[in-house]
Formats: C-alpha cells, structure tokens, sequence
C-alpha cells in the first residue's frame, strides 16, 4: 500500500487512495483530523483490523464524512485508508454505508 506524508503530521499516514477521494469531496487534511479526533461514531471498518469513524458534516446539513484508518500500535502512527462523505444521516447499528465505487477501489488492501 502507497502512502504519503501531510507536511507537519508526522503520525499519520494517508494512502494515495484516501488523498484523491478528499480531492474528490474536496475535503482538506485539516478537516479529516478533525472528524479523527472528535468522531460522533466509531465502528469497525470493513477492511480487517481497520476502524471507520464518522463526522456530521454541519449541524445544519444532513451529510456525513466518514473515514477508514488503521492503527499501528508498534510504530505509534495511524493511516488512513480512505475517506467519503455519505450524502446523507447513515442509519446507527447497521453495515457502514461505503459507496460501491469505493469499495471496488480499495480492493481490501490493508497492512497486516
């Protein structure tokens, strides 16, 4: 797996898929950490031994951006693997909502 570095976050780590999707969504690095560090809901992530953490976008819109990472504890970093916005409220206690064209590209390619 491919990853590069974000200029002054030297514990985490940001696959080359997950940088184009924020490009995608047009979201910014600063923005990712933040819904990192204050997630409204955790959940285990697709991909074996990964996590998904979700954000509300704002109060005032329903939009969601949810990000899956992996956590390496001998090392002490974390990298995300991808990230998305859900166009909506995803619903609480079932499967994450990753869109199909997301899941296609990750192919589950995660370190082990």
């Amino acid at each position: 797996m491919k990853t590069v570095e974000v200029k002054g976050q030297n514990k985490f780590f940001w696959t080359v898929h997950a940088k184009e999707k924020m490009q995608y969504y047009r979201l910014s690095p600063s923005r990712i950490l933040r819904a990192f560090h204050h997630p409204a809901r955790v959940e285990d992530g697709v991909a074996p031994k990964t996590t998904a953490l979700m954000q509300p976008l704002t109060p005032k819109h329903t939009s969601e951006i949810w990000l899956m990472y992996q956590h390496d504890k001998a090392k002490g970093t974390n990298t995300i693997i991808s990230v998305w916005r859900y166009p909506a409220k995803s619903p609480t206690g079932k499967a994450i909502p990753i869109p199909e064209e997301i899941r296609k590209e990750l192919n589950i390619k995660v370190i082990k």
